[in-house]
């Protein structure tokens, strides 16, 4: 077997490095990502090594070569430790110290060795298949593999892979208009997202933008969004009851956009979830987005976007894409809710910071072609 590392700027550049030298029959073993030499690699992106490994019956006469270099070797490694093991055993009892001594040395130099010989041969687990080790590396969810794996094949299986990730994530076509809900978890940046869409409409694209919250869990919340609507000069009211809600609706029918605040609950209290979903009705709303983190585990992904499911979200806006450096998350976010993506945020600066993607710059996220960490 022929084991080898490559050093590149990403992995597909590393995949194709490895099928012209080795062949498409090569395996990836390990991957890590390293820093860019010299002083450099402070302030760039950094590297990738990726180890890889085939077996020589794949390669010409020259790989043979070393394999069996490599077999000679081990094999000669192991005749000269049984003949010192077997030199020591026998004269152990008539042996002076000094050269009991030397024989020592000679074992441990053998171990040592055979260690280093064992390390280069192909005695350890079998490596996960490229596939495999393609997904975890930009953290999509394993839940994904079989369903992928089925879609990739075997052959060219990085280009495939990239194929079909691109065509399942959905952008949002349509555009903001009416009554606009957002919900969510907190913490995942509702308010400031909701600041952001009312500075970008009505400051840079100059829609009469109207404000509702119906935040009052949160100190602070309400005065944030406040300040905001003072700055932008654009109405704001705060909702405590059901019926405050249509009042506040009513006041802003003459608005373009009337951006609308949740509380943020729990998905997995379904009493919460029923009270707000209350609220969302009297709003009469034309849209209700799913606000989430892209900073969100994997393993909660799903516990958020089906609890919210009683809301009847018909588009994702993913934020703080800035607090995290792989972006998985995105596929994983898309796949399971099955709704399109609206908005991502990358950052806290309003309203700069938001923006409606298009599926390339999320192709670029996702494989690691553009990061902003």
């Amino acid at each position: 077997m022929v084991i080898k590392k490559y050093t590149a700027n990403n992995m597909n550049e590393a995949l194709t490095r490895i099928r012209h030298e080795l062949g498409k029959e090569a395996v990836i073993i390990s991957q890590r990502k390293i820093k860019r030499p010299g002083i450099k690699g402070f302030f760039s992106s950094k590297l990738i090594e990726v180890t890889a490994a085939i077996e020589n019956s794949t390669l010409g006469s020259s790989k043979k070569a070393e394999e069996k270099q490599s077999d000679d070797l081990f094999k000669e490694s192991l005749h000269n430790f049984k003949r010192v093991m077997s030199k020591e055993i026998g004269t152990k009892k008539e042996t002076e110290p000094a050269e009991n001594n030397q024989l020592q040395a000679e074992v441990a130099e053998m171990k040592e060795l055979l260690n280093k010989v064992i390390k280069n041969t192909d005695k350890g687990e079998a490596p996960e298949d490229e596939l495999l080790t393609l997904i975890k590396d930009i953290d999509i969810d394993v839940q994904f593999y079989e369903e992928l794996k089925t879609k990739v094949g075997d052959e060219d299986i990085s280009d495939k892979f990239r194929k079909v990730i691109e065509d399942e994530i959905e952008i949002s076509k349509d555009e903001l208009s009416g009554n606009v809900v957002f919900v969510g978890p907190t913490g995942v940046g509702k308010t400031t997202t909701i600041a952001k869409l009312a500075g970008k409409l009505s400051l840079i694209d100059k829609k009469k933008v109207g404000l509702i919250t119906v935040d009052t869990y949160r100190i602070g919340a309400v005065e944030q969004l406040k300040t905001y609507a003072e700055i932008m000069n654009i109405p704001f009211k705060v909702v405590i009851t059901m019926k405050e809600m249509e009042e506040a609706v009513e006041s802003m029918k003459d608005c373009d956009i009337v951006l609308i605040d949740t509380t943020g609950r729990s998905s997995k209290n379904t009493m919460q979830i029923s009270e707000l979903r209350a609220f969302v009705q009297k709003a009469n709303p034309d849209s209700v987005n799913l606000v989430i983190s892209a900073t969100t585990k994997n393993r909660d992904i799903k516990t958020i976007l089906e609890g919210y499911k009683e809301l009847e979200y018909k588009s994702v806006i993913i934020t703080k894409l800035d607090e995290t450096s792989v972006y998985g998350c995105i596929y994983n976010i898309r796949k399971i809710s099955k709704q399109p993506l609206r908005f991502i945020t990358t950052g806290q600066n309003v309203p700069d910071d938001i923006k409606a993607p298009t599926k390339s710059d999320i192709i670029r996220f996702i494989f690691g072609e553009e990061a902003l960490c």
